[in-house]
């Protein structure tokens, strides 16, 4: 499995927590939560790191990572292209005020809190997963498939992959007396209100199973070794592997635990497949990732002719691992084994490489089509769905050869 240096000690943890906290990072706020939170940076920019452009392609409060800029960039999406969602803005929060607050009919007794210094304390967890936009790709509905699809136009850099420190959400749960009736959590951030079509929704919050968050669901308090960033969840976030990414709540602040199955706008109004084909009030609500394979390379790249070309790219599923990765670079007309490079962790991407010599100058598409191990390979086609969730057909990767 691919790994990283982490900060292991408590004394590094404690150190962070200290640092961030004397920065100032938020000020009190936040009414109804137990954290505190001040959306906004002062900068009129919704997102805290900077986005430049070689980097990202903004759409409001969400950077897509330009998938160019992996290239040499080992297994981990660094922080400073890691991929931004936002339903509002970034907010700032005071580490040493926030508190993670559990409640419901699924537990044992009155709510219970935690502080930032308690969840350094437990015992932590170290995995290495993706969290991807359940929207990645959706911009191909469109340009390959012809098809009308709401909401951001990501093409697939909606996706990163880091290595995350926290508790497991389950140690969390048994301390706060978690009962065998328990069916669903309902974790919600400290992120502004998201208001649509001039309906106030809420924060951020969407259903989680019991059972998923008993296996292998993290509370994150690092990314890449550091203390998880503004942008990507500070102080603590949510991480479910191989899930889609609204399931990874940012800035989490309360989660109501219950023993009646829960709702949200995020799993009645968004995140299900609408459309053709589905029922009126929409497909079941979204839980894992489909397969999806990218290149590193900027889209309409110029290579040149006569020469021969190193394409890397990297593939990944929300089932299983990949088993393998074939490349056309004749528009599919004709499928190449890619070559593996290096391992691949169970809830991250496979990096792979293939070789291509262009005899002659001209447009071509270059496709990338993983399998995972459940046997299944990218399609040609993906199901649509008025909202354009879970594109995981090939893509067509223009190049112009010179």
């Amino acid at each position: 499995m691919p790994t990283i240096e982490v900060m292991d000690s408590d004394l590094t943890r404690r150190a962070a927590f200290r640092t961030f906290a004397a920065a100032g990072l938020g000020v009190a706020g936040a009414a109804g939560l137990s954290g505190r939170a001040q959306a906004g940076t002062g900068t009129g920019t919704p997102i805290v790191k900077p986005t430049p452009p070689e980097l990202f392609t903004l759409y409001g409060s969400n950077a897509e990572m330009k998938w160019e800029a992996m290239a040499g960039q080992g297994y981990l999406t660094p922080i400073d292209r890691f991929f931004v969602r936002d339903h509002t803005r970034t907010p700032l929060i005071d580490a040493s005020t926030w508190r993670l607050t559990l409640w419901g009919s699924g537990l044992r007794g009155s709510p219970v809190e935690f502080s930032y210094q308690d969840l350094l304390a437990l015992p932590s967890e170290t995995r290495t997963a993706f969290i991807e936009c359940t929207g990645n790709g959706r911009s191909f509905y469109t340009s390959q498939q012809g098809q009308t699809v709401t909401g951001t136009p990501w093409k697939l850099g909606g996706i990163g992959v880091a290595c995350w420190r926290g508790v497991r959400l389950a140690t969390v749960l048994e301390r706060a007396g978690l009962t065998r009736h328990a069916v669903d959590l309902l974790p919600r951030g400290l992120d502004d209100e998201y208001i649509a079509g001039g309906v106030n929704l809420g924060r951020v919050r969407r259903p989680l199973p019991v059972a998923k968050a008993l296996d292998d669901v993290l509370l994150a308090y690092e990314m890449n070794g550091q203390p998880l960033p503004p942008d990507h969840g500070f102080p603590v976030r949510l991480v479910v592997p191989s899930w889609v990414g609204i399931a990874s709540i940012k800035w989490v602040g309360d989660i109501q635990v219950s023993d009646q199955p829960l709702s949200s706008p995020w799993n009645t109004q968004y995140y299900r497949m609408f459309g053709p084909g589905y029922p009126p009030g929409g497909g079941a609500p979204l839980t894992s990732q489909v397969t999806k394979s990218a290149f590193e390379l900027p889209w309409d790249a110029t290579l040149a002719a006569g020469r021969s070309h190193v394409l890397r790219g990297r593939s990944w599923s929300g089932n299983s691992r990949i088993r393998q990765v074939e490349v056309s670079a004749d528009g599919g007309s004709s499928w190449h084994r890619a070559h593996r490079q290096g391992p691949q962790a169970p809830d991250a991407w496979l990096p792979w490489e293939f070789r291509w010599r262009p005899a002659t100058r001209g447009s071509y598409e270059l496709l990338a089509r993983a399998t995972d191990e459940t046997g299944t390979p990218q399609p040609d086609q993906a199901p649509y769905n008025t909202l354009g969730y879970l594109f995981g057909a090939v893509v067509r990767h223009p190049v112009t050869v010179t």
